[in-house]
């Protein structure tokens, strides 16, 4: 089999983002006036679900990103459902943190205090522990304690993020705060504040976020994460208090990253880049994102699929929202594998379809589907010496089509070729597995997802 269709050396993948990480101290970032890059490190630290994973079998690889897949897509169905209207024990504490690895460093107040917080592209509230305590949970960094800093202030009641019928925060004995609680006993609560963020262009520059809206977190209770360095989530959807919001002047509401082909299904470090960062895309597709209200998702209209060059002529209400945080299509890259919802519409299961037209194209070529098939995947291969011939994927989008190269529509070694789609109950995600080698840009001031082909390496 060529090699510029294999993997790279999964070892020289996870040096380069510990390096980063731990070497200089910093996940760097470039920037200019209106723009920003974050590097987002994979977490692989005790207790995250990319802990150690290069240690594991293949098998083992993909039982693990199976367990993230679902539990992600668990994750977002319940943060979409209700109308979008997140209320206590809505959430499953390792639903999130199962669903969640990618980290970002970088530092706030003055003088500057480095913080590490897992990325979440799901939800739009950053938030990080601080003292003074009412309880903590022991992290390996030290807690940011808001008394030391020049820059900190608490929100006014009178924000909008607190004040009006639409707010999303509570204004208690005269401070907007905030609460979110989770099944199993975890919460986090505290105070909706202003702080400046620092990030790193290199060892010896830097740019300053001013007055940046966070909780700032005092009460916390069986959290997920403790006892690593992590220490609180870094929320990048288009709600208000997201970051690309609330500087919309500096990042133009958009950002983008462009995922390096992973190795032997071990995620890659995530570029992030907002605003004037984002490079040009003359060639790009668009589709606009559906709107829900009060939801801040990025969902996007799905027509149809196509497997190979044949269309599977899906109801146009296969993937229609019904309500209640049933159907529509998120585009996710923290999913790691595709999710095709499985529910009736319209007398078709979607995800059936698309698995017996998988089933046609590799039974032409004279294929077996193997009965031990690894990490419990529906639908894998044993595959002969060389083999290239694979069939393309391609999501039919409102005005694009998204269409995936056949040696990223599957993941294969020498001799096992998997088609990486899963089951989905209530809902589709295009995962990072078929977001490999593309440009993807969240466009909010234009309501949309574009789109391009791109070799990702070359990203800077």
């Amino acid at each position: 089999m060529s090699s510029s269709l294999g993997f790279v050396n999964v070892k020289v993948l996870f040096y380069l983002c510990v390096t980063l990480v731990f070497q200089h101290h910093f996940a760097y970032s470039t920037a200019n006036r209106t723009g920003l890059t974050l590097k987002a490190c994979v977490d692989d630290s005790p207790g995250s679900p990319m802990f150690r994973i290069q240690d594991l079998s293949v098998p083992e690889r993909i039982e693990r990103l199976i367990n993230v897949s679902n539990a992600r897509a668990n994750y977002l169905y319940l943060m979409s459902s209700l109308n979008g209207t997140i209320l206590p024990d809505n959430i499953r504490i390792p639903i999130l943190r199962d669903g969640l690895f990618y980290i970002v460093t970088f530092s706030i107040g003055s003088p500057a205090h480095r913080v590490k917080l897992l990325l979440d592209t799901g939800s739009g509230l950053i938030w990080t522990q601080c003292e003074p305590c009412l309880t903590c949970f022991k992290q390996l960094l030290p807690i940011f304690d808001s008394r030391a800093s020049s820059s900190y202030a608490t929100l006014p009641c009178t924000h909008p993020l607190c004040n009006g019928e639409r707010r999303p925060y509570s204004c208690v004995n005269n401070r907007c705060v905030y609460q979110y609680g989770y099944l199993g006993g975890a919460s986090t609560a505290g105070v909706m504040s202003s702080e400046d963020f620092i990030f790193y262009i290199d060892e010896y520059h830097m740019q300053t976020f001013e007055n940046v809206v966070f909780g700032c977190g005092n009460d916390n209770d069986n959290i997920f994460f403790q006892n690593t360095a992590v220490s609180g989530i870094f929320g990048l959807n288009f709600a208000p208090e997201s970051m690309m919001q609330q500087f919309a002047a500096q990042t133009r509401s958009r950002y983008s990253y462009c995922l390096v082909p992973f190795t032997e299904l071990v995620p890659d470090t995530l570029l992030l880049k907002f605003g004037q960062d984002i490079p040009e895309l003359p060639h790009a597709e668009s589709t606009l994102f559906v709107q829900r209200a009060g939801d801040h998702h990025f969902f996007v209209e799905l027509l149809d699929i196509s497997v190979g060059d044949y269309r599977l002529g899906l109801p146009p209400s296969a993937f229609q929202s019904r309500g209640g945080g049933q159907g529509g299509c998120i585009i996710d890259s923290v999913s790691l594998f595709t999710l095709i919802d499985s529910n009736s519409v319209g007398g078709m299961n979607p995800y059936e379809r698309v698995m017996q037209v998988f089933r046609g194209y590799y039974g032409s070529k004279g294929f077996t589907a193997i009965p031990t098939r690894p990490g419990g995947l529906e639908l894998c291969y044993n595959i002969p010496p060389n083999f290239n011939d694979f069939a393309s994927l391609t999501f039919h989008f409102n005005g694009a089509d998204y269409t995936v190269p056949g040696e990223y529509a599957v993941f294969y070694t020498d001799a096992t070729l998997c088609i990486p789609i899963l089951k989905g109950t209530g809902i589709t995600i295009v995962g990072a597995v078929h977001q490999q080698n593309k440009r993807l840009v969240y466009d909010g001031m234009f309501d949309e997802l574009q789109f391009a082909d791109e070799i990702c390496r070359n990203d800077r």
